[in-house]
């Protein structure tokens, strides 16, 4: 899958009013992980109390959708500035129609694009490998 524009907000611990981002979603092979800003998440596949995905090595709660048009991206009742990724910042204006942020209510900023598929990876493999281990004859 294509790298996506997406929101991303954290949910555990906040009403409606955790850290938020604009940015750049990459995704595993499969589709089955995204990653952003040295996390990976999962789908909570409607489990989630207030999310809609996890943070695979925190299992806090994260909502994760594409990007609205009209810039109404968090919750009605929840606020906070939203972070937006600065190397996708020139496509996020143009998806929305505006010429620029509005300074009060989104800051810029660069996020880690790299490190947490690395990670994440070599995490799962290393479970799987022990659990194959032990269940040999």
């Amino acid at each position: 899958m294509q790298p996506q524009i997406k929101y991303i907000e954290l949910k555990s611990g906040y009403s409606g009013n955790g850290p938020a981002w604009i940015g750049l979603v990459s995704f595993s092979k499969t589709g089955n992980t995204l990653y952003f800003n040295d996390k990976a998440f999962k789908s909570s596949k409607g489990s989630g109390i207030s999310g809609n995905y996890y943070d695979i090595e925190t299992g806090e709660e994260y909502w994760i959708s594409g990007v609205k048009k009209d810039m109404t991206d968090r919750h009605w009742a929840g606020g906070g500035t939203i972070v937006v990724e600065r190397r996708i910042l020139e496509d996020y204006l143009q998806l929305v129609g505006k010429g620029e942020l509005d300074n009060k209510k989104y800051k810029i900023t660069d996020v880690d694009t790299a490190t947490a598929a690395l990670r994440v990876n070599a995490s799962e493999n290393e479970i799987i490998t022990c659990f194959n281990e032990k269940n040999l004859p």
